[in-house]
């Protein structure tokens, strides 16, 4: 492939497409465990199959790629290993969704047809999912892939969780739970949104004492829980109430007697002091009335609408209660205020439905056991975040851990392997379905009918997707895996199941970095989803962009842990870099159609000026691109990159190649700058790569001399001697001086194709040196003629000038631009500054200003007033050279 093989201008769609084809049918994406190379391995975190991905995924999925592809070109053995989520209530929750618009509930199929349907869905979006990926460019060993519900991940969730069974590690009992009224399960804390604040009211309502003398007034922000009181608890240390401990008083509209007990748990400065306490449905209360033995009594069943328990109120929606319930307090004189309040109300992370306490009998793991091995491994320093400081957070949740419901009211997942006997009620959990009860010998057991927390099986996703629990090569090789790549909402969701579990189960962390990135977010930082009509997807972007366009774009976004703001302005500046890079090379091959990349390079001493500064600056970007994918510093890198290759590369020395790539006289020199070119794009294709796969792929095959693909081609590491700080120093005054020329083409408005007269002076004898030794390159370049003239020399007469670094830089009027003009341009420039200038210095002049002022609005008003007196005196300056 050369030069005739490239299309006038770059199209994504067609190369990218045959590119991916290609790299599967060559197996590049498949690493060999007894190649005796250093591993590198990343495990996806597995999409849901929910759906299709979104930009979410496709950052982390850009970050995963770049660091698998950057370690094998490094020398690593690398594996991106993929596979997918079986997301056991997002997924149960859109199949229901879907058959409920054909008018189906899952109970008008049953357990075995529902299942089958989540499955038809299963495959259905796998299929899509895994388009998108390779879509993306994404190099992951599509023969390594897994699934949460294959057969081997199966038995290894099924192993876990007997053996916690049996370390008493895991344990089925009653307590306060999270209860989503609208998917019909158990959630964990990490499942719900806490801090989920709404404008509400606080009411507080009296409850007569039983003896007569008085009542007590108590605030809730759930009135309609109070049908569930079984006490009224004050703090002991609060003189209002504590005479009142050991009495008992009526609740309202039940008529039950409860007793007023002491507990410091009880707030001092909220509402009038006293609590309402209802053990079945808060988990405060829950720990009150345990300690105190209180009943239990359940108001609000698992549909959200009041029980039998709850008297006049039953069958009522919880909310629909409430009001019954205040317009009754009302009636009966003993609502006494109601007050505007600002409090949380936790939700459901997936539905927004408000979240209902609940006493329920489910599964457990015991946490404190396996966070405390957690805790000791991260100060120990064996597993590192970036950013640092996520691991504050990480560390902290660890600390206070409770313990972790994995029960869920589902058919679609990992049913709990565990056996209920009808005879003798006891329990038989077991790695294989017994045909009797372990207790009794009894043939009549039924399996339970719930099945594990989502995050059960994803929490042994790092090792379980490369053969465990047996002792496989992969195993061995790439586990423990190298880096996490994640986002910040997820830390307590899944880092802290498969580090705790993987420790427990391996002895090992399951990763030695975790890298957190931030969430997408639109323009104006809003949150990307489809509710709020924000979604983006992806693969719209691709078709429209390219998949590189899009890689970039998101890549020179990221900060360490910061969210990112993305918008189309970003893309289309992303593709118009491609598309240089594009036409770059092909100018490149139209000069190197000759070269005979087999032949000895040039000595030293045959290159120029311009051949010695790029090669120091490729040293330096090779360099630095290293340094940055090894710090995870991807915004920098990608800026780095394109500073680099628009830049220098492009912008500089392919203009400063011309003159000696069109000489064919001068063969020496020719070839010195042929095989600088062919240098500079042989390692600039192959940094460009792990960020931009498919157009470093089709260049690399275009270069001449190149053998292979890309993708195991090796990481560049230029020679030290390229370093060449004089030649840098030396092209830094070039640089100087043409962008002293150009600003002043610009201020006088001179049309490109005019060629104008420019003098030059500096106050570095090395500059001056240096700008002489290029001058017919840069007046070339430049369509200027210039004259270097000694440092102190009188301004040449109607001249415009300017400073840059050591420069200075005096653009002659005549044939250049109109001296009338531009003096009456100056004038008004000098009259327009001169008015802010003083209205600056007015306010300065306010003493009431200076003194009320914050005190950093003061100093940048002054920083303002020195700004404009110094733009006055250069535009003075200025008109004066005129003359």
């Amino acid at each position: 492939m050369g030069l005739d093989q490239l299309k006038d201008a770059y199209d994504p769609r067609e190369t990218e497409a045959r590119w991916y084809e290609r790299w599967l049918s060559d197996g590049v994406f498949t690493p060999d465990p007894g190649s005796g190379k250093p591993p590198y391995c990343i495990v996806i975190p597995p999409p849901n199959v929910t759906g299709a991905l979104h930009m979410g995924h496709a950052l982390q999925d850009t970050i995963m790629d770049l660091l698998t592809r950057y370690h094998r070109m490094a020398g690593y053995e690398s594996l991106w290993l993929p596979g997918t989520d079986h997301a056991g209530i997002a997924t149960q929750a859109v199949v229901e969704r879907h058959l409920a618009r054909k008018g189906i509930s899952r109970h008008d199929l049953g357990r075995e047809r529902f299942v089958d349907e989540v499955w038809a869905w299963k495959h259905q979006y796998h299929a899509r999912i895994t388009e998108q990926l390779k879509r993306l460019g994404c190099g992951v060993d599509w023969t390594r892939e897994r699934f949460t519900l294959d057969d081997g991940l199966s038995r290894a969730v099924r192993l876990v969780f007997c053996q916690l069974y049996d370390d008493d590690l895991i344990y089925r009992g009653p307590y306060i739970i999270n209860w989503c009224p609208h998917d019909r399960t158990t959630i964990s804390d990490e499942e719900v949104v806490a801090d989920n604040e709404v404008d509400g009211h606080l009411w507080h309502i009296e409850y007569p004492l039983a003896d007569g003398s008085g009542g007590i007034v108590v605030a809730t922000t759930r009135p309609e829980t109070m049908l569930g009181d079984t006490a009224v608890a004050v703090n002991p240390g609060d003189p209002r109430h504590a005479d009142k401990i050991g009495k008992t008083v009526i609740l309202p509209l039940m008529g039950r007697e409860i007793p007023i007990i002491g507990d410091d748990r009880v707030e001092l400065g909220f509402g009038a002091g006293a609590l309402k306490v209802t053990p079945a449905h808060d988990k405060t209360d829950y720990e009150i009335g345990r300690d105190h033995n209180l009943p239990q009594i359940s108001v609000i069943g698992r549909d959200g609408r009041m029980t039998e328990a709850a008297g006049a109120y039953a069958g009522l929606d919880r909310f629909d209660a409430r009001q019954r319930v205040l317009a009754d307090l009302e009636a009966q004189g003993l609502l006494r205020h109601t007050e505007d309040y600002r409090h949380t109300v936790p939700i459901c992370s997936r539905c927004d439905t408000v979240i209902e306490p609940l006493i329920s009998t489910e599964w457990f793991v015991r946490m404190r056991p396996l966070a405390d091995r957690a805790i000791e491994a991260q100060r120990a320093g064996k597993m590192r975040y970036v950013p640092a400081r996520w691991e504050s957070m990480y560390l902290n949740w660890l600390e206070n851990i409770r313990d972790w419901p994995i029960s869920r009211q589902l058919w679609w997942g990992h049913r709990i392997p565990a056996w209920h006997c009808d005879d003798c009620h006891e329990i038989t959990v077991a790695r294989e379905d017994p045909a009797a009860c372990a207790h009794c010998g009894s043939a009549a057991i039924r399996q339970d009918e719930d099945v594990l927390d989502t995050w059960f099986s994803s929490g042994l996703w790092p090792f379980s997707t490369m053969g465990w629990p047996d002792e496989t090569e992969d195993l061995r090789f790439f586990f423990p895996t190298s880096c996490l790549v994640t986002g910040y909402d997820i830390i307590t969701f899944w880092v802290v199941r498969m580090v705790t579990l993987s420790l427990y189960f391996t002895g090992e962390i399951p990763f030695a970095d975790v890298f957190i990135h931030g969430l997408v977010r639109n323009e104006q930082g809003k949150k990307i989803s489809k509710s709020l009509g924000t979604a983006i997807d992806p693969m719209d972007l691709v078709d429209e962009w390219g998949a590189d366009s899009l890689r970039f774009a998101l890549a020179a976004l990221i900060t360490h842990g910061q969210d990112i703001k993305f918008s189309h302005d970003r893309l289309a500046a992303a593709r118009t870099f491609c598309n240089k890079i594009y036409q770059a090379s092909r100018f490149a091959l139209m000069n190197l159609e000759d070269f005979d990349p087999d032949a000895p390079a040039p000595d030293r001493a045959e290159l120029g000026l311009a051949e010695r500064w790029i090669l120091s600056r490729l040293r330096h970007v090779c360099e630095m691109t290293t340094q940055r994918v090894r710090a995870y510093d991807f915004g920098d890198l990608a800026m780095g990159l394109y500073e680099f290759i628009w830049g220098e590369l492009c912008d500089w020395f392919l203009e400063m190649a011309k003159p000696s790539l069109h000489d064919k006289a001068n063969g020496p020199k020719r070839r010195a700058t042929q095989w600088t070119l062919w240098t500079a794009m042989h390692h600039t294709y192959r940094l460009l790569h792990p960020l931009m796969p498919f157009l470093s792929e089709e260049l690399w095959h275009a270069l001449p001399g190149t053998t292979g693909s890309v993708v195991v081609a090796p990481w560049p590491e230029p020679p030290a001697e390229w370093q060449d700080p004089q030649a840098e120093e030396a092209m830094r005054a070039q640089m100087d001086m043409a962008y002293g020329i150009r600003a002043l083409r610009a201020q006088a408005e001179v049309p490109p194709q005019r060629t104008v007269t420019a003098s030059v002076t500096s106050s570095s004898e090395t500059t001056i040196a240096a700008v002489r030794a290029m001058l017919p390159t840069m007046e070339h370049i430049l369509r200027a003629r210039i004259n270097v003239i000694p440092l102190g020399s009188a301004p040449p007469p109607q001249s415009l000038s300017l400073a840059s670094g050591s420069t200075y830089v005096f653009l002659h009027a005549e044939g250049a631009f109109d001296v009338g003009r531009e003096r009456q341009r100056l004038e008004k420039e000098i009259a327009a500054t001169e008015k802010r200038l003083h209205q600056v210095t007015g306010k300065l002049g306010n003493v009431q200003f200076v003194e009320r002022a914050p005190a950093e609005v003061v100093a940048a008003e002054r920083q303002r007033q020195t700004e404009l007196t110094e733009a006055i005196e250069r535009l003075r300056a200025s008109l004066a050279a005129l003359e």
